[in-house]
């Protein structure tokens, strides 16, 4: 068993170099497999997701390698299945995009079940909607589902709902089918922007990108190129809040200001000063945080994967607030270990209600994803005492180094690891 041990350290002061974004990443990666050429990615982190792709690439023959440099060069000439190892795929949630990247080349795709954060609702509706509307059939089995299409061709696309990852699918898809595809009510946030850069730059012809209705012009094949991947804005504004729960100063670099636009409204009717220019942001902890309100939503709204470390930040705050989840109505993991460290906090439906300034005292919690254990290293910076958080595999999903970056910053952060008996007794099996 691994656990990561947070101690109080007082405020956290200094600077972080926020690395490329894990979402964009993903897509990144997976839409490599579209080119005909040779793709560099700059900028992707080394993160455990990324490892796990690299062993589905391998296994399709898609051949990845990272240099000293930190460039990652992916050759897609050589990929020879379409077929996605189910245990594989079901230990990461964007395993769907190898669906859309690989449908046009190969006519027939399987991938197993979409895992990573489970938020019990993470539907895959919409991707196979896009498909179907492409002209490919869906067949679902018990651990995978079979995409299937001798030719895809351009249509209308009408999302049912603002999702990223169908908009980025259903573009995958699209770009090497023959005709123009309109996709309508689609999402506007940086990935789909990043994604859609990418695949022009490989000579791919999407128009729209960043506004709710995008086009596609099919072409017949993508040339390699070179990429640089955008900033993870989610990192950043984990980082940021860890000023205001501790009374510090900490500035983000590398980042893109407006991708945080709500964030940084909201932290600063939190009561945090907020500063930023080209490529950075400051954040000053007041010492009162304010009690509010927020919304977790699709983007421009507040990030839903920053309302977890956003409610560590609230128990701060004296009086009422009110989070609400409308992208994952169930994404509130988080609340009962939190209770466990004395916040008073009632899940009502899709909201939250905490009422704040109670002291927090550390205890034994467990991350049930990545932004679940943002959130408890947040309120461990803020409690009594040493603080214990399980599931450091979900951390190491999302960071290439979590306890080095906030230890860059004065906190006091350490990983631990015992030998269960368990553990104990499949070494003597082996």
């Amino acid at each position: 068993m691994r656990w990561i041990e947070v101690e109080p350290a007082g405020p956290l002061n200094g600077c972080v170099h926020i690395p490329g974004s894990k979402n964009s990443s993903l897509a990144l990666l997976a839409a490599a497999s579209l080119a005909d050429g040779l793709v560099t990615l700059e900028g992707i982190p080394n993160i455990d997701d990324v490892k796990l792709i690299a062993q589905i690439g391998k296994d399709i023959g898609l051949m990845i390698t990272r240099r000293p440099s930190g460039e990652i060069v992916l050759d897609p000439r050589y990929i020879h299945s379409a077929i996605i190892d189910p245990g594989k795929a079901s230990a990461y949630r964007a395993s769907y995009y190898f669906a859309g990247a690989l449908l046009a080349k190969f006519g027939r795709v399987t991938v197993g079940f979409p895992g990573g954060d489970n938020f019990v609702s993470r539907p895959i509706d919409q991707h196979m909607k896009a498909f179907q509307a492409l002209g490919a059939t869906v067949e679902f089995r018990e651990d995978h589902y079979i995409i299937e299409a001798k030719m895809l061709r351009g249509a209308d696309i009408y999302f049912d709902t603002v999702t990223s990852g169908a908009t980025i699918n259903a573009i995958l898809a699209a770009v090497r089918a023959q005709g123009r595809t309109n996709l309508y009510h689609a999402a506007v946030d940086p990935e789909v922007v990043d994604t859609a850069a990418f695949l022009n730059g490989l000579g791919a012809r999407i128009y729209g990108a960043g506004t709710d209705r995008i086009r596609i012009e099919g072409v017949p094949y993508l040339d390699g190129g070179r990429h640089a991947v955008i900033p993870d804005r989610l990192v950043a504004g984990a980082f940021l809040m860890s000023a205001g729960i501790t009374g510090g100063t900490v500035t983000v670099k590398d980042v893109i200001p407006e991708h945080l636009g709500a964030c940084i409204a909201k932290l600063s009717e939190a009561g945090l000063e907020m500063e930023w220019d080209e490529n950075s942001i400051t954040a000053r902890g007041m010492g009162q945080i304010r009690a509010t309100r927020v919304r977790a939503t699709m983007y421009p709204g507040f990030a839903t994967d920053l309302q977890q470390p956003m409610t560590a930040l609230l128990t701060q705050a004296k009086g009422k607030s009110i989070v609400t989840e409308r992208v994952y109505p169930n994404r509130f993991n988080h609340v009962p270990q939190l209770r466990r460290m004395g916040a008073e906090i009632e899940v009502r439906g899709e909201s939250a209600f905490i009422q704040g300034g109670r002291p927090l005292v550390g205890d034994w919690v467990h991350a049930t994803d990545v932004r679940a254990g943002t959130c408890l290293v947040l309120a461990g910076l803020a409690a009594e005492g040493c603080t214990r958080i399980t599931g450091v595999e979900h951390l190491e999903r999302g960071y290439e180094d979590v306890i080095g970056s906030f230890d860059a910053l004065g906190a006091k952060l350490s990983l631990h690891e015992r030998e269960t008996e368990q553990d104990s007794r499949a070494a003597g099996m082996a």
